[in-house]
């Protein structure tokens, strides 16, 4: 535990160098990767959403996750061994290419499901539809909203919350909605759009990068 704290601590600080205006996160950010890192301890998965920019966040944060980032991520010896067991020759390839996950899901990525739901039923509910299907207790919601008051994502994050997720806001510097919504938000120092966003991406590569070396180093 305290060599993970240790290499937490150098993706923190390493940040913190890169982006000074982010030192007033710190704490946030740590508390999102603890959040994070207790549900993928116990098995459970991340559903992220946002509109926009941010929807291209949660898509960027999912393969962030799903997939080695930094570090090389072999399967699980057992796991691999029972995918020879399967097939000798198509398991081997598995093997040798599949790679560890930490299970994420974008809510924004679902077109058929989105798009059905919102002409049969109420449009702002989208995401708090998914959170509903998708999310068990234990799991993480992650809403991302530069003005932390897009009400798609207060509904999920609603919806999350019901469920017996914890929440993570991801917004800007202004209080919010989302921000009373959350067990942890991380409001970046910025209040235009783009600059929120701007920050909003060196954070979330940060987290990933924790929880990458908590689980696959």
């Amino acid at each position: 535990m305290k060599e993970l704290r240790k290499k937490m601590k150098e993706h923190v600080e390493l940040l913190i160098a890169r982006y000074p205006m982010l030192e007033g996160c710190e704490d946030s950010i740590i508390r999102a990767y603890f959040l994070l890192e207790e549900s993928y301890s116990k098995g459970n998965k991340l559903l992220v959403a946002g509109n926009g920019g941010s929807a291209a966040d949660s898509e960027h944060i999912v393969g962030e996750l799903m997939k080695g980032f930094k570090l090389p991520r072999k399967l699980d010896a057992e796991i691999s061994q029972k995918l020879i067991d399967e097939s000798e020759e198509l398991g081997k390839i598995l093997a040798e290419n599949l790679q560890g996950a930490l299970p994420a899901i974008a809510l924004d990525g679902h077109l058929a499901l989105s798009t059905a739901y919102m002409n049969d039923c109420e449009p702002l509910l989208c995401f708090a539809q998914q959170v509903n299907g998708y999310g068990v207790e234990g799991d993480v919601f992650l809403g991302i909203s530069t003005s932390g008051n897009s009400k798609n994502i207060l509904y999920a994050a609603v919806t999350a919350q019901a469920k017996g997720m914890k929440v993570i806001g991801l917004t800007g510097a202004k209080n919010s909605k989302l921000e009373q919504m959350s067990d942890v938000c991380i409001k970046v120092p910025q209040t235009e759009t783009y600059m929120i966003q701007e920050l909003h991406l060196p954070v979330y590569h940060c987290l990933c990068l924790m929880l990458e070396d908590r689980f696959f180093n």
